[in-house]
């Protein structure tokens, strides 16, 4: 004989407020960001811990501090109000029948063209839902991702947690201007005659970790925003750098960059994924652009 179901003792609300409080330290900064009154959120805090059994808070004059059984009931709450957050963002998609708004972070190293033909394939099927395309490198792309601050992301390596689908193999390739000094030194360029020249590097757009990927260690180096203003510089014969080889097509036809003839091989290989954040909850819209951006790799 199964057990009858348990009706919860606690309301979605409640787990709100408790959220608040933690994340906001006091009962005031929890009711001005929930719009409620500061007796509406003490009120229900007390019956809460009232409900459960246990102290969430130790008061220290108007901050309330979690306890080690509040740190580990938040964590929970926190998990079930963003599933409970999620589930009325579906069925309010699913009402509309397509989504409003459609966030997408690419990975600089990827082809944009390639984003732009999708999008251009997209904009007549939209409905007019809105999109947001971020531009993003290395671990900036990552955040935004882990964070599902965006639907759906195409990077290289994948944040933990994340499965994707491989879409596109974007090769990177160290070039400099065919007068650069590093082209006097012979047929191989060795790890440590590149570690003497100046190498341009790309600054990674993340705030919490940020990575070096593609650095050689050089003793200097200059970082820019982007690949753009790396391959000017190298123009300029000031530097060498590994770029994306999309980029290069009319300058290394036109000899304004030349591969360099590196000991351990000038061309390395990154494969793009394309990662749903929610796929379980992914809207129409989502789904769509997903499958254009698929399409136009596969043409590429």
């Amino acid at each position: 004989m199964s057990k009858p179901e348990q009706t919860p003792k606690v309301t979605l609300d409640q787990w709100q407020i408790l959220q608040a409080v933690g994340e906001e330290g006091s009962f005031q900064a929890a009711a001005d960001r929930l719009r409620k009154s500061q007796s509406t959120v003490s009120y229900a805090l007390h019956q809460l811990q009232e409900k459960l059994g246990v102290s969430l808070f130790e008061y220290q004059g108007r901050r309330a501090r979690l306890t080690a059984d509040g740190e580990l009931v938040l964590r929970r709450a926190s998990h079930l109000v963003e599933q409970a957050s999620r589930l009325e963002q579906t069925v309010a998609d699913l009402a509309r029948g397509w989504e409003p708004q459609i966030n997408i972070v690419v990975d600089a190293i990827f082809p944009r063209q390639i984003v732009l033909e999708a999008l251009a394939r997209f904009a007549p099927l939209s409905g007019g839902a809105r999109v947001e395309l971020f531009s993003e490198t290395l671990s900036g792309t990552h955040e935004l991702i882990s964070s599902r601050a965006v639907s759906l992301g195409i990077c290289g390596v994948m944040p933990t947690g994340f499965m994707g689908q491989k879409i596109l193999q974007v090769d990177m390739l160290a070039v400099a201007h065919p007068a650069h000094p590093l082209f006097q030194l012979g047929e191989s360029i060795s790890e440590r005659q590149l570690r003497d020249a100046r190498q341009i590097v790309i600054r990674d757009s993340g705030t919490l970790r940020r990575l070096d990927s593609g650095w050689l260690a050089a003793e200097q180096r200059w970082t820019v925003s982007n690949f753009e203003e790396s391959l000017d510089i190298i123009r300029r014969g000031l530097g060498f750098g590994f770029l994306p080889s999309h980029l290069l097509d009319e300058d290394l036809a036109r000899g304004t960059v030349k591969p360099l003839p590196l000991e351990m091989g000038n061309e390395r290989s990154i494969h793009s994924h394309l990662i749903f954040t929610d796929r379980d909850n992914a809207g129409p819209g989502t789904q769509a652009l997903a499958e254009l951006i698929t399409e136009e790799c596969r043409r590429s």
